[in-house]
This record gives C-alpha cells, sequence and structure tokens, in this order.
C-alpha cells in the first residue's frame, strides 16, 4: 500500500516528546520528509534522530511559536531545505496553572494564550502563505476535549483550545477555495508524562470519564492527525475531532 505522505513535506510544531514526536514518526513512516520545530534543542534533535534511524528523512529547526519571528525563519527554513511545504500540524502547547478562574494571575493566563492560541495563530499564517504559491496542503490543528467542553481549573487552557477550533474554522473557509484544508483534533487524557505525574486516585477519577475506561496512547491521535493530513480525507476541512474514548459521550 503507498505510504498515506510519500513525497510530502510536513511540519510538526511542539515535536520534542509526546503527542507531537509521535506525530512527526508517523508523518516520516508515511513517507514524508519531517520538518522538527522545538524550543528545546535536545528534544528535537532527538526526534530527528529517531527518524533518521528508522530511515526517513528530518530536520531540525529550534523554533519559539510564540514568536511570528520564529514562524517565518521555520518557514524559510523548510523552503531552503525541501522546496515546498504540504502539511502542517501545529501541535505545541502547554498545560499551564491548574487552579480556580478567580486565583489566575495575568502572567498565568498570558503564558497559555500565547503558546497555545497566538502559537497556533502564528504558525498557521506563516503555514498557509507557504502552501499558496504551490497550490495548496493541509493543517491540523491541535486542540483537546476542552476545545468542546470545560474542566475545572483550567480556564487559560480550555479558553486557548475552544478558540483553536474557531480559528481552525474561519482559516478553513477562508482557504479552501484555494486548496488549503485546515482541521482540528481535540484529544483527551493521553498517556504523556503529565499524566504520570498524577496521584493514583486522581488517574483513577479520570479514567472513569472515559467510556473505554483508558487514557489515550499518542500513537493513536497520530494516527488521525496523519489520516487527516493526507488525500485520503480530501473533503475534509473545518472539522473538529475529538479523540475522546467516549469522554464526551457522558
Amino acid at each position: 500500500m503507498k505510504p498515506l505522505l510519500e513525497n510530502k513535506v510536513a511540519l510538526v510544531t511542539g515535536a520534542g516528546d509526546g503527542i507531537g514526536r509521535a506525530i512527526a514518526l508517523r508523518y516520516a513512516e508515511e513517507g514524508a520528509r519531517v520538518v522538527v520545530a522545538e524550543i528545546n534543542e535536545a528534544k528535537g534533535r532527538d526526534t530527528v534522530a529517531r527518524i533518521q534511524a528508522a530511515g526517513g528523512t528530518a530536520l531540525f529547526v529550534a523554533t519559539d511559536v510564540r514568536r511570528s519571528a520564529d514562524h517565518a525563519r521555520l518557514i524559510d527554513a523548510t523552503l531552503a531545505t525541501y522546496g515546498r511545504l504540504d502539511v502542517a500540524c501545529n501541535n505545541a502547547g502547554i498545560s499551564g496553572v491548574m487552579a480556580p478562574s478567580a486565583t489566575i494571575t495575568d502572567d498565568q493566563w498570558q503564558a497559555v494564550i500565547d503558546i497555545n492560541l497566538t502559537g497556533v495563530f502564528f504558525g498557521a499564517r506563516a503555514q498557509v502563505n507557504a502552501m499558496l504559491p504551490t497550490g495548496g496542503g493541509a493543517i491540523v490543528n491541535i486542540s483537546s476535549i476542552l476545545g468542546n467542553v470545560g474542566f475545572e481549573t483550567t480556564p487559560a487552557y480550555t479558553a486557548a483550545k475552544h478558540g483553536v477550533v474557531g480559528l481552525t474554522k474561519t482559516m478553513a473557509l477562508e482557504y479552501g477555495e484555494r486548496g488549503i484544508r485546515i482541521n482540528s483534533v481535540g484529544p483527551t487524557f493521553i498517556n504523556t508524562s503529565w499524566l504520570d505525574n498524577l496521584p493514583p486516585e486522581a488517574r483513577t477519577m479520570l479514567i472513569a470519564r472515559h467510556a473505554l475506561r483508558r487514557f489515550g496512547k499518542m500513537e493513536e491521535v497520530a494516527a488521525l492527525v496523519t489520516w487527516l493530513s493526507s488525500s485520503e480525507a480530501s473533503f475534509i476541512t473545518g472539522s473538529y475531532y475529538p479523540i475522546d474514548g467516549g469522554y464526551m459521550a457522558q
């Protein structure tokens, strides 16, 4: 079977670990040349090394998604190395401080908004402008189940992830006629290092909120993102896809 992203150039922000790394690895497995955008150089280069060890092609570009200039530099490096951009996934994000809304400070609020929402906008804006000259492409923005529902003690995160869904719909309407598809994916609680730090009782409570009675796997998110990034999803744009193990069915 032909790889889903054969001969494509794909970019992933926050690709140094977690879901972002899983997406970068899956993109490469499906034939893409991958640009690893990551603020942590050691982690970013490790992802590149893993792709190369598996026989793939990858490029690391140090990127702070809060800076529009970094996104411009990221696109310049991508085009200089590979000549085009076909696929992008805006994944970089932070959970931020968990506390009741009325106790969140200005700085705590802004730190999450800057990365989780503004960083996605800066990325998608630069990516669209890179894709237009070559006739289009596909962008997937990583939102969350909290892009659709609320969750106590996560005001900035929830607001940002709702914003990602709205931004995705708006840009999909603006650029669909010009060949660019833009969708968002909403993972539930996924088995990452963040969950490892939770006490057992909190893990048990969260698992019980899922109809499948388990947390999601990074590879499951990567599979959905890769499909949406491919021509298999050629008539899908402006949509929000939860991958939630039945969390929102309750």
